[in-house]
């Protein structure tokens, strides 16, 4: 178990990093303005699965050879940054489907958010050297088993996560509800979750490891 010193501090600073927007706050809002709450949350709980293997990545040492090796560091970055160009475009593309057709088969399918929000979490670079550089900083080598620890740390982390990003994804979603009623509207919602998403990818490709 982390000591409690350690572990109120960790609080603090996660509270921090993850409430202020961030690119995952604005890869959740990009997802409500695509598909709406439904698929905000469903996007949610897949990237922090992505993040939860990152986790159990670093406590098993893997994190500090991305967080070491540049040829590491730069393909995931890579990697991550087509997969959200790439969702950004199809929101971009598929802009002008009316509302009733997010009910028939044209609808994402649970595994198919799953899958590319997961795709996100996992290929994000810049949490797994947040987590191989922050969690040790956190763990009392006498208190126990320190991977123990940093796994604890860890799902305090995503749990925190998934409750703001959660949040975000809501009140994202409730605002495309209310645009639904002008299909203009949603069109270019739509469109600028789309532009978002693309956003986002490209910083992540130009991002640097500070």
């Amino acid at each position: 178990m982390v000591p409690l010193p350690e572990l109120l501090a960790f609080l603090v600073a996660a509270l921090i990093i993850i409430v202020v927007p961030g690119p995952g706050v604005l890869f959740v809002i990009g997802r409500a303005l695509a598909h709406g709450t439904r698929g905000a949350l469903i996007s949610v709980l897949g990237a922090a699965c992505g993040g939860a293997l990152q986790i159990i990545a670093v406590a098993a040492g893997l994190g500090v050879l991305v967080a070491q090796s540049e040829v590491l560091f730069v393909a995931l970055k890579i990697v991550g940054a087509l997969v959200l160009v790439w969702l950004g475009i199809q929101s971009i593309r598929h802009r002008r489907a009316m509302p009733e057709a997010d009910l028939d088969e044209r609808r994402p399918t649970v595994r198919r958010l799953l899958r590319e929000s997961f795709a996100v979490g996992i290929t994000n670079p810049k949490t797994i050297v947040f987590f191989a550089a922050a969690l040790p900083q956190f763990v009392d080598p006498g208190a126990g088993s320190v991977v123990g620890q940093m796994l604890q740390l860890g799902a305090i982390f995503l749990a925190i996560g998934i409750v703001s990003d959660g949040l975000y994804g809501v009140a994202a979603g409730s605002a495309r509800a209310w645009f639904a009623t002008n299909p203009g509207r949603l069109s270019g919602l739509r469109a600028s979750g789309g532009v978002a998403l693309i956003g986002l990818g490209a910083a992540m490709a130009f991002a640097s490891r500070s």
